[in-house]
């Protein structure tokens, strides 16, 4: 019998009952729980929420950030046969929210103190809800809302009366009952509801643990949001089932003051894998720079000068050290010693290495880390794979792949046709294993789409080599992909652009795990004399004010979509364009950038104009009065 989320636990339980599972500083420390502790407090939770009415098959929200409620929360959803629904805490607009929680059809909510407030501005909406738990303690409550608390003693009263009641629960859970529906970002109201199963959990841990060992006193603190799904597999269940232990980040008044908490929190922890995005490595190395200069001229001298000895020692990785780099090893081993080791202790000193997932790790900033003696191995997956395909780890690794394949899995990689091709032509990754996802909630035409015969079609453009390493290097369609691992699809937010404006024909917007999202913009000049002739008929088209008057009515245009606009709230803000290249000619098919159904084809336009979108990402960029937008509308 494959087993449960719930079998994961016993089995860990039954081997590691009085080892550290989770840690977490709530005042002045870290403190440990226990993995016996863990599955009582879990039984607790369950039995709460069976006496509440919970049935197996029901919906349960959670919205919260990392703490040891989320996952014991979770843990005992899933004890009750219920399916957790994980909502992330970057959903701001009320409509996101209500979506999420509608199409779930959840009857219950979880939630945090700091993000109840969110669930108080939409609850007169929410009509399908039964019971709202909330994990910290409130002044008042509404008749339908409880503290945590409560529903511990709740529970324990139950228990007291059927002490069985959560093992008879749990016994019935079956592999491939679903035991969460994780949500994409949608960038219309239609954000697709994954259907990940009990065994698409086990599975997949089972398969990462084919490419890296975690002893049971390893610990991580866990500093991606508990609902990504990265930090789901790859943090809490790869740990649990390893016996090792995982700490959650303190919780600030506000979301800056938990950014500040993850350095003090690392060092405190002292752990020896952390899991991160690019965003979180960029700024990690920042400040790894910023404490550099601040020591002096000569240890920043010191300190390029090691980076050049590691970056030339380590090469890439799977080369490291030899041939003539062996001539390298003292020198490499004394900088380490008197200047990388002394670095590492912002790290807590025992940090071993970092997986990098949710987007692609700059190669550079491999060697980076690589050099100062932390590795940043390369993972790659995705939600619908529950989601972890490969990694590179401390055995087999080759700087600027995202490594071998977990096992047991397929994989293979496609053209537009659905031929495979072979090693090093680039195609659409498509996997097949028992980590592939259940569909999509209520959405046949979309699962069917994107599953065919078994096989889960990934979107994402890649190629394997000769020694079993896969090579992601973009979208194979155009879903969009941020820094931080969000994934957004950009056509209703062009269409849209294009659609309620005079002054916009064509729109392209542009991430590839970028700090901000770009747009390619062809202007309807027309409209755009004719509306600079009407706010200034004094003034020449041809004349340098002309032009800015014009451009800045395309800027108005964007930022109508902003905060205060007429199209407020459409689009999250963060996947609008923050800097914009003007192009001077249209997409046509005479220039080969639409095809015969009037489509543009994404690939060509970003070819096109590579050198433009590039700076875009250049000091400066943001502001649309530059020389090559005149030019372009001139």
């Amino acid at each position: 019998m494959k087993p449960t989320i719930i079998d994961l636990l016993n089995q860990s339980v039954d081997k590691y009952a009085q080892n550290p599972f989770l840690w977490e500083k709530t005042s002045t420390e870290y403190t440990p729980t226990t993995y016996l502790e863990t599955k009582q407090q879990t039984h607790l939770l369950a039995a709460g929420l069976l006496h509440l009415g919970v049935a197996a098959g029901e919906k349960i929200a959670l919205l919260s950030e990392g703490r040891n409620a989320w996952i014991i929360g979770e843990l005992g959803i899933l004890h009750t046969g219920a399916i957790n629904v994980p909502l992330s805490i970057k959903l701001e607009e009320s409509n996101d929210l209500i979506f999420r929680l509608k199409h779930s059809e959840a009857k219950y909510i979880l939630v945090s103190g700091s993000q109840f407030k969110k669930i108080q501005a939409i609850k007169s909406e929410l009509a399908q809800i039964e019971k709202i738990v909330i994990f910290d303690d409130q002044e008042k409550y509404e008749a339908n809302e409880l503290s945590l608390n409560q529903l511990l003693i709740l529970g324990s009263e139950y228990l007291k009366k059927l002490p069985l009641s959560v093992e008879q629960r749990a016994k019935a859970i079956q592999p491939d009952d679903l035991a969460n529906i994780s949500y994409t970002s949608g960038t219309t109201a239609d954000p697709k509801g994954i259907m990940l199963t009990h065994r698409n959990y086990t599975a997949n841990v089972e398969q990462a643990l084919t490419l890296m060992t975690i002893p049971t006193t390893y610990r991580t603190l866990v500093i991606l949001p508990l609902d990504h799904c990265f930090a789901h597999v790859a943090g809490i269940y790869s740990f649990m089932a390893s016996g090792a232990s995982i700490g959650t980040v303190q919780s600030g008044k506000t979301g800056m003051e938990t950014l500040k908490n993850i350095p003090v929190n690392i060092k405190e922890l002292k752990p020896n894998l952390l899991l991160s995005v690019p965003a979180l490595a960029k700024s990690f190395k920042k400040n790894i720079e910023g404490g550099v200069r601040a020591k002096g001229r000569f240890t920043q001298m010191l300190f390029k000068h090691g980076l050049q000895v590691g970056y030339l020692y380590n090469a890439d990785g799977w080369n490291k050290g030899k041939g003539w780099r062996a001539l390298l090893k003292p020198e490499y081993a004394f900088l380490n010693k008197i200047l990388f080791s002394k670095i590492r202790e912002s790290f807590g000193g025992k940090l071993d290495f970092f997986i990098g997932g949710g987007a692609l790790l700059d190669i550079d900033l491999q060697r980076f880390y690589y050099a100062i003696g932390i590795p940043m191995f390369q993972g790659y997956g995705l939600s619908e794979a529950t989601p972890i395909i490969s990694s590179n780890g401390m055995k087999n690794h080759k700087l600027g792949s995202s490594g071998y394949l977990v096992k047991p899995m397929e994989l293979k990689i496609c053209d537009p046709e659905g031929i495979e091709l072979p090693n090093f032509e680039k195609g659409e990754i498509v996997i097949k294993g028992e980590n592939v996802m259940a569909g999509y909630y209520k959405n046949q035409k979309a699962t069917e789409e994107t599953i065919i015969d078994g096989w889960l079609h990934t979107g994402d453009m890649g190629y394997m080599d000769n020694d079993g390493y896969l090579y992601v290097v973009g979208r194979f369609k155009s879903l969009l992909i941020s820094s931080d691992g969000e994934k957004y699809s950009p056509e209703g937010i062009e269409e849209s652009i294009s659609d309620n404006s005079y002054f916009i024909d064509q729109v392209i917007l542009y991430n590839n795990q970028n700090p901000y999202t770009t747009a390619l913009i062809v202007p309807n000049k027309e409209a755009l004399k004719r509306y600079v002739n009407r706010k200034k008929p004094h003034l020449s088209w041809d004349t340098p004010e002309a032009k800015e008057l014009a451009l800045n009515k395309l800027q108005r245009e964007i930022n109508d979509y902003r905060k205060g606009g007429k199209y407020e709230g459409m689009f999250p803000e963060r996947w609008l364009p923050s800097a914009i290249a003007v192009i001077g000619e249209p997409f046509t098919e005479q220039n080969g950038l639409v095809n015969s159904t009037m489509k543009i084809m994404r690939g060509k336009v970003e070819e096109r104009y590579a050198a433009r979108i590039e700076s875009l990402y250049t000091s400066g960029a943001k502001s649309i009065e530059n020389k090559e937008n005149i030019e372009a509308i001139s």
